[in-house]
């Protein structure tokens, strides 16, 4: 496996970057990653070592066959390195782009911080050859099973249960409420790291095996929850975890002040109208439109969302980025006391945004801050109130340490409580979890026939917890109809 003593021997080299200036002044809407020689990338694959015990297995929620493809990239053999990807993993292309890679963190190479081998790397590698050679191709059923499904959503977890399901022989609907597929990777994930075109040609492939999507579509309002139970023999519910956090602090209401996924939705639909194709439907008309040019911004909340906030509004031409985070800044290693190896590390991660933004001369980052109020004139947020906060909950404000910032528009990127539960979720009669998630411990909701998958499920995750939820709820489904008969 790998090289012997490969990883003693050769460097790890991550994923390159074009340079921060280039890409927010020159491309600013084009992907920054890019990618290494086939001799690099073997040799980044010759790192992995023959360990005993694979961590980065536990480590990806997918499963992924992780040292078997580092091996085959090693011997150049990547047809043979797809086929082991896609085992296990139906969108490599979404996950090599924006998993943050736990593997890696649970790499055995990793007890030596730094040094892990760059899995995420080989992984996007692979996929994005693999469709450079023609080798991902449709797979449609051999057989028809004569069983139908309806699935909620187009997100992650929706496409990848629609896609086990259609190949296992089934009849498969997806709904989208949306203008066209792909959730949160095409509406809140900015252009510049997926374009757009790598979720079509994927959708493409689902709608070569026979998947039916239909957009436009809002459940529970434009067709009934009982109707659609009617017309399908099970329903898959990959809705999301959509309502936002909020900060209930006075001047909240003031013009100004929004939620991130406002802002992020109005950008990529702006992007998607300059650089085409068009939607499959036509978009909302009604929406606010939220830009940042000219003005001073400030972005609560330290996570990626907050990051692709900043990210868009220095592209947009705002005069001035500040990011808030709400708890302490991380340290700069690991800390083996709280999140000891193979665990994820709670340690500093500098976002490309605030890198692009420094660079630039026009953004920064700030920690332990808590938001005390908004004020503003006429009716519009013109500052924003903060304090140093305590390093414990309910991280107060500490006496004595207020500030202003100037802030023409606010972006508040504090994540998601839980699910969508008014109309579809209440009609099928679902029942909640104490977190607010609709309860379905074995996919399966309180409702025979309706299975849930992804952040409905199990509360906002990352992008491969999503993937992985949307196969294991269809193998439930399969388990499901093997039980009921037709």
């Amino acid at each position: 496996m790998g090289q012997l003593g490969g990883f003693l021997k050769i460097e790890r080299h991550g994923i390159p970057y074009k340079d921060p200036i280039e890409r927010v002044e020159l491309e600013p809407f084009k992907e920054f990653l890019q990618t290494r020689p086939d001799e690099e990338l073997a040799a980044q694959g010759a790192r992995c070592m023959e360990c005993g015990v694979p961590f980065c297995h536990s480590g990806c929620p997918l499963g992924n066959l992780i040292p078997d493809f580092n091996d085959l990239v090693y011997h150049q053999d990547w047809q043979a390195a797809i086929v082991r990807l896609h085992a296990t993993n139906n969108f490599p292309e979404f996950t090599g782009r924006l998993c943050p890679a736990p593997c890696e963190a649970a790499c055995v190479l990793e007890i030596r911080e730094g040094e892990s081998v760059t899995i995420k790397q080989i992984e996007l590698s692979i996929i994005d050859r693999a469709w450079q050679e023609g080798w991902v191709r449709p797979e449609p059923p051999q057989v028809e099973s004569g069983r139908s499904v309806a699935v909620v959503g187009s997100g992650p977890a929706g496409l990848a249960a629609a896609q086990q399901l259609r190949r296992a022989g089934h009849s498969v609907v997806v709904f989208e409420r949306d203008e066209a597929p792909g959730g949160l990777i095409r509406f809140g994930v900015p252009d510049f790291k997926i374009e757009k075109h790598v979720i079509d040609r994927r959708v493409q492939q689902l709608i070569d095996e026979g998947v039916e999507l239909r957009y436009g579509i809002d459940v529970g309002v434009d067709i009934s929850a009982e109707q659609l139970k009617d017309d399908f023999d099970a329903v898959v519910l990959a809705i999301g975890s959509r309502v936002p956090r909020d900060l209930d602090v006075p001047g909240r209401q003031l013009d100004g002040v929004h939620f991130a996924m406002e802002y992020l939705y109005g950008r990529n639909r702006w992007v998607a109208e300059q650089l085409g194709p068009q939607p499959p439907v036509a978009a909302p008309t009604d929406l606010p439109t939220i830009t940042a040019e000219g003005k001073h911004v400030v972005v609560v909340g330290g996570g990626d969302t907050g990051a692709d906030c900043v990210g868009n509004a220095i592209r947009e031409g705002a005069l001035g980025v500040t990011q808030l985070e709400l708890l302490p800044e991380p340290p700069e290693h690991r800390p083996d006391e709280s999140t000891p190896w193979p665990l994820w590390p709670q340690k500093f991660r500098l976002s490309y945004s605030i890198e692009e933004a420094r660079e630039i001369g026009r953004g920064e980052q700030d920690f332990s801050v808590v938001t005390t109020h908004f004020s503003g004139i006429d009716g519009k947020v013109t500052t924003q109130h903060i304090s140093e906060a305590q390093s414990e909950p309910p991280f107060a404000p500490l006496p004595g340490s207020e500030r202003e910032l100037q802030a023409d528009l606010v972006l508040l990127a504090t994540g998601f409580i839980y699910p969508e539960t008014e109309g579809l979720v209440a009609e099928l009669g679902c029942e909640l979890d104490d977190r607010g998630n609709i309860a379905a411990p074995t996919y399966q909701s309180s409702q025979a026939g309706v299975f849930v998958a992804g952040d409905a499920r199990r509360g906002q995750s990352l992008i491969v917890w999503a993937i992985t939820e949307g196969r294991r709820c269809a193998r439930m489904v399969e388990k499901y109809f093997a039980e009921v008969p037709v």
